[in-house]
């Protein structure tokens, strides 16, 4: 299987200069725990924003949703990873790592994400019979 085959495709991005209210609100209304923060240019590097960077930074600084950018908050750069790899190097890569989420590139230009979640999705699936899409 590959990080293709079960990556999500539909990913949430926000502006680095956007506030931490501004990507609060964005994860509520979609669903999300994580933003993919866009690059400025072609050669920068993607970022990434999740809840647990955004409680941190409020807990830890005490700091003001509203006067706090995204840029302030997320981890750039951002691992990632080819859709052509095997998914088991993905997920090895993240338990050795301590992370939950890369995101999926081609030609540098952001594809799609893969988090830890999709990859115990898709052994629950292939464990009861059905196939990745």
């Amino acid at each position: 299987m590959l990080v293709k085959d079960i990556m999500v495709r539909d990913v949430v991005t926000i502006s680095p200069f956007a506030t931490i209210r501004q990507a609060m609100r964005l994860m509520k209304q979609r669903g999300v725990k994580s933003l993919v923060v866009e690059k400025q240019h072609e050669h920068d590097a993607f970022g990434i924003i999740t809840y647990t960077n955004i409680l941190k930074t409020i807990v830890a600084e005490e700091g003001d949703i509203d006067l706090l950018n995204v840029y302030d908050v997320s981890a750039k750069p951002a691992l990632i990873i080819s859709r052509e790899i095997e998914v088991k190097y993905a997920a090895r890569l993240m338990v050795n790592l301590g992370i939950h989420r890369l995101l999926v590139t081609q030609s540098n230009e952001l594809i799609g994400i893969l988090t830890m979640n999709d990859i115990v999705g898709a052994l629950l699936d292939l464990a009861d019979g059905d196939k990745p899409e």
